[in-house]
Formats: C-alpha cells, sequence, structure tokens
C-alpha cells in the first residue's frame, strides 16, 4: 500500500500564513497552495488566523445590506381584481352569512366553483364551498372577503 504525504506538510502551513497575511482570499491560498478552499478555511479555523472584523464594522456592513434591499411588496392582484369586478357590476359585497348548501367533494369541484376547503383534510367532513366563483377567481364573494383583505394599515387609509 502506497505511503500518502500529509495535505498540511511544514511548507503549505507556512505559504498558507504568507498568503493569509498577504490578505489573500481563501479561494486564492486554495489554488496557489494546491487544496481545497474548504481545507484552507479548516486550517486557518485551526491554526486561530482569522480576519479581524470588529462588531462595529459587522453592524455598519448589516446595516448597509438590509437598506440596499428592496421594501417587500404585497402582491395585490386578487384583491384588485375583485375590487374591479365589484365596483364594475355594482354588485355589493355580501356581508351576511356564507351559504353551505352547495358543498361538494374534490371531484364535484368544477372551475366555477368556490374551493374554499372546509373541515379538515383527511376528516369525515372534509368538503369545499362549491358556491359560485366569479370568472378567473377561486372563491365565491363571501370567501374572497376572508381570503383576498388589504392590509391594516390600507384599510385604515380608505376608512
Amino acid at each position: 500500500m502506497p505511503v500518502l504525504s500529509p495535505t498540511w506538510t511544514d511548507e503549505r502551513i507556512e505559504l498558507l500564513r504568507q498568503h493569509f497575511e498577504a490578505g489573500l482570499s481563501c479561494r486564492e491560498i486554495a489554488a496557489d497552495i494546491g487544496v481545497s478552499r474548504n481545507a484552507v478555511i479548516g486550517k486557518l479555523s485551526r491554526l486561530n488566523l482569522t480576519r479581524g472584523r470588529t462588531i462595529d464594522d459587522r453592524k455598519v456592513h448589516d446595516r448597509g445590506l438590509a437598506a440596499a434591499r428592496a421594501p417587500r411588496t404585497v402582491p395585490r392582484l386578487q384583491y384588485e381584481m375583485l375590487a374591479t369586478i365589484y365596483r364594475e357590476t355594482g354588485a355589493p359585497m355580501v356581508s351576511g352569512p356564507i351559504d353551505d348548501a352547495n358543498r361538494c367533494s374534490l371531484l364535484e369541484l368544477a372551475e366555477n366553483r368556490c374551493r374554499w376547503p372546509i373541515s379538515t383534510p383527511g376528516a369525515d367532513d372534509f368538503c369545499f364551498c362549491g358556491n359560485s366563483a366569479p370568472d378567473g377567481q377561486s372563491y365565491c364573494a363571501g370567501h374572497s372577503r376572508l381570503a383576498y383583505r388589504p392590509n391594516s394599515r390600507a384599510r385604515v387609509m380608505r376608512g
């Protein structure tokens, strides 16, 4: 059986230290020494060689990343579609109880029927609402009110 040479010889460790002190990246050090990047990272860790970033530097860096991110947007397409439908037809949004006479199973669920689940999937009484849903919508008017609610700030702004 052939004798394997150790990965980290004294010469490689010395090269690692020199490159590290020169400010080379782990990838650059690995390419020059002839080992993997992970091997370089592991050896630097075992030698307690770290690039000193102070806590203040990290905070400034993290704040910079947070400010550079775009604000998170919430999709409003469904809500806007419903608002358009109800404004154009003049049909008032139903605020009473939702009719439960049309409940159906998954096999009975058609394209224009409300897909709002009733009960818990797998339960004996599990079914779908089954009421009539406007074209292109997944839910009837009553369940759309529950599913597509604007955030609280928008509700307050509208009054």
